[in-house]
């Protein structure tokens, strides 16, 4: 329907070599353009588990989806990057990002700084990032994800992906909740009015999908959804929700196109737990 769609899953459960291989190359036999690893501490170390996908499949890229920033010193993380691109193949797509749920900094013994500190150390990792490459060409596709107006300026000025959370930005760092199609189209829009300042073309745009739920009563699963949010959101706005797709493949497959058309969304991310599932909406789109 539209050449230009990418999709990804992230995996986030890591049993043993043998079956994390084979979940990468199952990945890519249904059709998945990219694996990535998040970045949380009770999940598999990013770039360990990026190489052993890359190992284990022929062509599919992998990346991280995203690493926390604050989390690393930025030369030793361009250095794992660098080592990293290079044992992949040139596969690799780097995902970055501020950090933001405070229990984790909690466990890791790390301090939990305002948002302005913490986006400033992710604008001095990818600054190191361009440090570590002679050539701006060698240095892997930057994705940076976030929500808030500083990520979004960030992401315009340097970034070749930049992905929507698709949940509102929480300065406490202890939740949060789903943005709505309304609210979606205020953080394009600060996205969008950073880069025509800049007068640089336009980005690829990516969303992590929180919901996919294949169906066959939408109507049903919308309600039951909605019931499971404990009534914050009616069924319609469920619905209409950027990071959540739900419905029988041919009706996801239009939400897909529906997202591409509202907000510029060309790369869809969906959780391990859809692997199977939305793989039957992939052919729909190809």
């Amino acid at each position: 329907m539209t050449a230009d769609l990418r999709f990804g899953v992230s995996l986030t459960t890591l049993e043993d070599r043998a079956s994390w291989m084979d979940k990468c190359r199952r990945a890519e036999d249904l059709g998945y353009h990219v694996i990535t690893v998040p970045d949380h501490l009770s999940m598999p170390s990013p770039f360990p588990a990026c190489v052993l996908a890359a190992e284990a499949t022929r062509n599919i890229r992998v990346g991280t989806y995203v690493s926390n920033a604050s989390f690393y010193n930025p030369v030793l993380f361009a250095r794992d990057v660098v080592s990293t691109s290079r044992l992949t193949g040139g596969r690799l797509e780097v995902g970055l990002g501020a950090g933001w749920a405070r229990r984790e900094f909690d466990q890791a013994g790390i301090s939990f700084e305002p948002a302005a500190k913490r986006v400033g150390r992710l604008a001095e990792t990818v600054a190191e990032l361009g440090r570590a490459y002679d050539d701006p060409a060698d240095r892997p596709p930057l994705l940076i994800g976030g929500s808030g107006d500083r990520v979004l300026r960030l992401a315009a000025r340097h970034a070749d992906i930049v992905s929507f959370s698709g949940t509102a930005f929480d300065p406490q760092g202890w939740g949060m909740a789903y943005l709505t199609a309304g609210e979606m189209d205020k953080r394009v829009a600060v996205l969008d009015a950073e880069l025509h300042k800049l007068g640089r073309d336009a980005v690829q745009r990516n969303i992590i999908v929180l919901r996919t739920q294949v169906t066959g009563s939408r109507s049903a699963a919308l309600e039951e959804y909605s019931r499971f949010l404990k009534g914050t959101l009616r069924p319609d706005q469920v619905g209409e929700l950027p990071a959540a797709l739900i419905g029988a493949p041919e009706e996801i497959a239009q939400q897909v196109l529906a997202r591409h058309k509202s907000f510029g969304f060309s790369y869809f991310t969906v959780q391990e737990a859809a692997l199977d599932t939305f793989a039957k909406v992939i052919p729909l789109l190809s």
